[in-house]
């Protein structure tokens, strides 16, 4: 079970993450079936990896589940202590670990290198927070007795990560890791190598076995379906589509078991009479077209007041024209493959509904090459709410422009959908500022600028967009049990 060339000529430690085809020692026991991972802008084959099923889930969650009570007897300062190592390991070795991002996701090598340190700064964050749970003390109704609040872990985690950012595990893993939590980690088959990578590190930083369990699969429903129906596992944290977090939910019902989720986006971007132009181009390219488009927070309907339009979209345009789409490991390229083939088709099927529909076309809107997954960045005018793109996450390189006059009317279309996830607006007017903000029903909100992600600010959403935040003191709670404890007779 290799790992080959294509991955390997790109690493300075090849031998140090060569173990990643043998994290099954951690927690498995795996048989002949394999799965084969792919880089997506040469097709390429990069790795056969075991394809883990529903007993080696049974087994690792038992390994965490013996583990946990160890681990959580740690002092904060013992566990602290691990995560630092981790997070300078992850320091350390944070070219290979993007040059491995790079060749399973496709996303440029600079945008790899960025997850890979935004990944090592919530380790860091978390490794400062462990020694930040706090209980608290009551004032007692009577003389005779105390009253105190303690937190504690909740116990196994289930954890299963997207493909889009699959170093991003890190914002999951850490704040359960701070609490005395233990972890079953499931990446998406379609990007494992990080994950395995990043765990080849951990066990370099001196976690206990059984502490950290990964699970490589083909098959994610019946990872998900043991995870969700093991009463060992107390909670499930989920980042992935609306759908597929439905479907966890309803089985992690039966035993009320506690769920973080965090789902599928349809994120706004408006552009106001009072914005400043050319930043707002600036915010809404960096919004739009980071990862190609490929982000639950991407920007996915661009709002452009009717005064502001024509000058937005010709600026705009102009910026788009001159991204260049390629292979991430290639300098100067901003945009990469779009993860596969079902990727490529719904940008094609949105675009060919919208032109259909009366939309235009004012730059990109086809493939490139004769095989592979890259895609031109593309920019639609003339959208009304009918258009696919208007209603439906396009998760790709695909913004559509929509002219609108009333300012308050805009926040209504805004608000109007299922999704709760980001939103982002372009305003200079203070009283505008404060209204916007507020109105907009989302769980983050930027103002003035297109990139919000920090392992300081808590990354969420509202209505079908998910349960829960990561990051922050805030992602730390989720991990965590409060308990009431009452003492008489004192």
């Amino acid at each position: 079970m290799p790992l080959y060339q294509a991955l390997m000529r790109h690493l300075k430690s090849p031998d140090l993450f060569g173990a990643i085809d043998r994290m099954p020692a951690l927690g498995s026991s795996v048989g002949e079936r394999t799965f084969e991972v792919f880089n997506p802008s040469t097709g390429e084959v990069l790795a056969e990896l075991p394809d883990m099923g529903a007993e080696e889930t049974r087994t690792a969650i038992d390994k965490a589940y013996t583990a946990q009570a160890g681990w959580a007897a740690l002092t904060a300062r013992n566990r602290s202590d691990m995560l630092w190592r981790w997070h300078q390991l992850i320091i350390d070795h944070a070219d290979d670990l993007a040059a491995i991002l790079t060749a399973e996701m496709g996303k440029p090598l600079a945008e790899a290198k960025s997850e890979v340190a935004h990944a090592a700064a919530y380790l860091q964050w978390y490794a400062e927070e462990a020694n930040r749970i706090y209980g608290e003390t009551i004032s007692p109704p009577s003389t005779d007795r105390r009253m105190l609040v303690i937190k504690q872990p909740i116990g196994v985690v289930g954890t299963i990560t997207p493909w889009n950012f699959p170093a991003s595990m890190a914002r999951k893993i850490s704040p359960a890791l701070a609490a005395g939590c233990t972890i079953v980690l499931k990446p998406a088959e379609q990007t494992p190598l990080v994950a395995g990578a990043m765990i080849v590190l951990a066990a370099g930083a001196g976690f206990p076995e059984g502490v950290v369990n990964l699970i490589y699969a083909s098959d994610g429903d019946a990872v998900g379906r043991v995870l969700c129906s093991n009463p060992k596992v107390r909670k499930i944290s989920f980042t992935g589509s609306t759908e597929v977090g439905r479907l966890l939910m309803r089985q992690c019902s039966d035993q009320i078991k506690k769920v973080g989720l965090e789902l599928g986006g349809n994120a706004p971007f408006i552009v106001f009479d009072d914005a400043d132009i050319d930043a707002a181009v600036d915010g809404a390219i960096q919004a739009k077209f980071r990862n190609a488009g490929q982000t639950c927070v991407s920007a996915n309907r661009l709002y452009v007041q009717s005064t502001v339009h024509d000058e937005f979209v010709e600026k705009f345009v102009e910026k788009v024209g001159h991204l260049s789409v390629g292979d991430g490991f290639d300098s100067g390229v901003a945009i990469g493959p779009l993860i596969d083939g079902h990727a490529f088709a719904k940008i094609q099927s949105n675009i060919a509904d919208a032109v259909a529909k009366g939309g235009t076309v004012r730059c990109g809107g086809n493939g490139i090459g004769e095989t592979g997954t890259f895609f031109q960045p593309t920019v639609l005018t003339e959208i009304s709410r009918d258009m696919t793109v208007a209603k439906e996450e396009s998760f790709g390189p695909l913004a559509p422009i929509i002219r609108f006059d009333d300012a308050d009317q805009v926040v209504h279309e805004a608000n109007d959908t299922i999704y709760g996830l980001a939103a982002y607006f372009y305003a200079s007017n203070l009283k505008r500022v404060w209204r916007v903000a507020e109105a907009l029903e989302y769980g983050m909100v930027g103002i003035n600028t297109g990139r919000m992600s920090s392992e300081a600010a808590p990354f969420g959403g509202v209505k079908q967009s998910g349960i829960g935040r990561e990051g922050s003191r805030h992602g730390l709670e989720d991990y965590l049990e409060m308990k009431y404890l009452c003492m008489g007779g004192i």
